[in-house]
């Protein structure tokens, strides 16, 4: 492909992968939150994705493939970056912006949350098949699950933990997206900065919502 023979045409194609999965989350964190409504709501929600099997499908595929070509092309930027930089500067830029904290970081707490998706993955997706019957509809209790785990103090402070790392990632990947696109002008670039860190808070926020909940309210 012509764009991955240029760094610029590499970040422009990390960016837009990552940007599929910030919109994912979104949706997923905004379905976790019918956790609130009750058992049956929540189980109905969960049944309702499943059963859509060419929906479900194709967000899986494209997901998985935003997912290859992000961390991919985020590590093989990664190492030119540190190839290309020099060891040490004589004299520092004058006038030269600091780097923030999350975008020198990208690297290390990218690859936790690489693990915490896939851990994730195995504890829901692929963890314990309970069933509950609605009127005549028998489908996956997936409420009992989501307590059984978030009962656990060890699984709840860890979850915490990585989706707090998940929100400085967030952070700057959202407003980055932007620059890369081209949208970086001293008068839009801290609005879109501060854009992004509101987006990763409601995220985060809303992410963390559901094991506090259960931990503090449903567990047994």
């Amino acid at each position: 492909m012509q764009i991955l023979n240029s760094s610029i045409g590499r970040k422009y194609l990390m960016g837009l992968a990552g940007a599929g999965w910030t919109l994912f989350v979104a949706g997923h964190m905004a379905g976790n939150l019918f956790i609130f409504a009750g058992p049956e709501a929540f189980n109905r929600y969960g049944h309702a994705i499943v059963s859509n099997k060419p929906l479900l499908f194709g967000t899986e595929i494209f997901l998985v493939t935003c997912l290859l070509i992000h961390v991919g092309l985020g590590l093989r930027l990664t190492l030119e970056n540190k190839k290309a930089k020099p060891a040490k500067y004589a004299k520092k830029a004058v006038n030269a912006k600091k780097p923030s904290f999350a975008s020198q970081t990208m690297a290390y707490h990218g690859t936790i949350i690489l693990f915490f998706i896939i851990y994730h993955l195995i504890t829901f997706k692929w963890g314990p098949h309970y069933d509950v019957t609605y009127g005549t509809e028998t489908m996956r209790d997936l409420h009992r699950l989501v307590v059984e785990v978030f009962s656990e103090p060890a699984y709840v402070a860890g979850y915490v933990f990585c989706l707090v790392l998940l929100g400085i990632h967030l952070s700057h990947g959202a407003s980055s997206v932007f620059q890369t696109i081209g949208c970086n002008h001293p008068r839009y670039t801290p609005v879109i900065k501060k854009l992004g860190w509101i987006y990763a808070l409601v995220v985060v926020v809303g992410f963390i919502s559901q094991p506090i909940y259960v931990f503090f309210n449903l567990r047994g």
